[in-house]
This record gives structure tokens, C-alpha cells and sequence, in this order.
């Protein structure tokens, strides 16, 4: 029986499902073209701890992602289990993330759409389809690039424009997602840059977004009394399913 099976699921250790489930988020950012080989970086809070973190070692390619492979850092840098180390940009970024704004999960990336559409004057992702309407009112803007991340505080600065919002428009860099759960961190992240790139190609067309009313956006973020399956439970089973792919495609994540 796969490891992610709903019965395995439910039974796992929580670190143990930790390490399975941010190596396989490694491995099917690859298969969607949301990674650059060796760089950006996927963190997760170690289960039962505050201060610690689940990262894949600078200098594997994340198609070379496993559970065993992973390394628990600090904030400070430092390796706590594992072999290898964090990258500089991950601890700065990421470690204060964590810390100020208690998520679980943290992913960057410098994914393709999502990056053009961070390249241009007007960067605002906007409400003009289905996909886009669930990320309205929910992603912060950082408009100031100032260069790689060196320091502790470039991450607090970072944490401080989250706010209530899971999603962060880095201006002439990338993105970053937040999330209580890898599904749900890796599903908006998926779904952030298919929205970008349907705006970015709608964009092409010279002609004028069609975007839709408040009252239709507000209908779309609210789920239906009558929906058997909560918002979490879609998360859940997207990425249930995008590990069977996996399992297929690109399998030794859980090893």
C-alpha cells in the first residue's frame, strides 16, 4: 500500500508524514516546472517544535528530493539532524517567516508566470476568472526589491507584510505561499501560477480584462452549505493525487 494511502495517512507519524509530503511537494515542483534545479526553497516546521525546520540540503536537485535526505535547521543556520546544510536565503527568509507568523509551511519559488507577471510596473493579479477570484484580497504586495536575502531581517520584513493575507508578490523576484499544511501550501502555489499565466496570456491580447464583480468574487470564496467536501478536503485529495503521479512519473520521494 503507497504511504499515502487515506488509512497510512491518517495513522502516520506526523514527522515522518512531514518528510514524505515536502519531499514529494520538492519532486512534483519539478514536474510542474515551478523550480530552478538547486535554488528557491520548500520548509516546513518540524511537528511538536517551534523553532525548528524541515528543509531539502543546498545543492540537491529537487528532483533528487527524499524523506531521508531532508535536514532540520534554526533560524540561526544551524544543522540539527541530517547531513548538509541550509542555504543562506532559505534561513533568512524563511526562519523568520515561521516565527513571526506561526505558519507551518512555507514555499518560495522564482516559478515562470508568476515571476513575469512580478516583472512588470503593474504586477497585481486580478480577479478576471474562477481560479483568480479564490486569490483575491488574499495576497500581499512587496514592491520594494532590494537585492538576496543576507540577513534575518530581510525575512521579518517579509513576515510583517503577510498580515492575514497566504500569498506574497515579490516585485522583480518571485513568490511566496504560506500554509498550515504542505496540500494546502502546494496546491495554492500550483494554482497561483496557473492563474498567472492565464492573466499574463490574456494580457497578450492588447484588450481589457473582464473582471468579475465583488458580489461574484465573495460567492466564490465562500463554499457552498451543500458541498460534501470542505476546502480542506479538496487540498487533502489534490494532493493525494498528485503523489500518485509520483508514483509514476518521478517515485522514491517517500524512501
Amino acid at each position: 500500500m503507497s504511504i499515502h494511502s487515506l488509512q497510512r495517512s491518517r495513522l502516520a507519524d506526523p514527522v515522518r508524514e512531514a518528510r514524505v509530503h515536502l519531499a514529494a511537494a520538492h519532486r512534483l515542483a519539478v514536474l510542474h516546472e515551478l523550480e530552478e534545479g538547486i535554488d528557491n526553497h520548500f520548509t516546513v516546521s518540524v511537528p511538536g517544535s517551534e523553532d525548528r525546520y524541515l528543509v531539502l540540503p543546498f545543492g540537491l536537485h529537487w528532483s533528487e528530493a527524499r524523506a531521508s535526505a531532508l535536514i532540520v535547521f534554526d533560524e540561526a543556520g544551524n544543522t540539527l539532524e541530517g547531513e548538509g546544510v541550509v542555504e543562506l536565503s532559505a534561513q533568512c527568509i524563511h526562519g523568520p517567516i515561521h516565527r513571526i507568523t506561526g505558519a507551518r509551511v512555507v514555499l518560495h519559488t522564482h516559478q515562470t508566470w508568476a515571476l513575469a507577471l512580478n516583472m512588470l510596473e503593474d504586477n497585481r493579479l486580478m480577479p478576471a476568472s474562477q481560479s483568480a477570484a479564490f486569490f483575491h484580497g488574499r495576497v500581499a504586495y512587496d514592491d520594494r526589491y532590494a537585492g538576496t536575502a543576507d540577513e534575518l531581517a530581510e525575512g521579518e520584513r517579509l513576515a510583517s507584510l503577510i498580515g492575514d493575507k497566504h500569498t506574497v508578490f515579490m516585485k522583480n523576484h518571485g513568490v511566496l505561499v504560506v500554509g498550515e499544511t504542505v496540500a494546502q501550501a502546494y496546491h495554492r502555489l500550483y494554482m497561483l501560477e496557473r492563474v498567472c499565466r492565464a492573466q499574463v496570456l490574456a494580457m497578450a491580447a492588447g484588450r481589457p480584462l473582464a473582471v468579475l464583480a465583488d458580489e461574484i468574487i465573495a460567492q466564490v470564496q465562500a463554499p457552498p452549505a451543500q458541498d460534501r467536501h470542505s476546502r480542506r478536503e479538496r487540498e487533502r485529495l489534490f494532493f493525494e493525487a498528485m503523489m500518485r503521479v509520483l508514483d509514476r512519473e518521478l517515485p522514491g520521494y517517500a524512501d
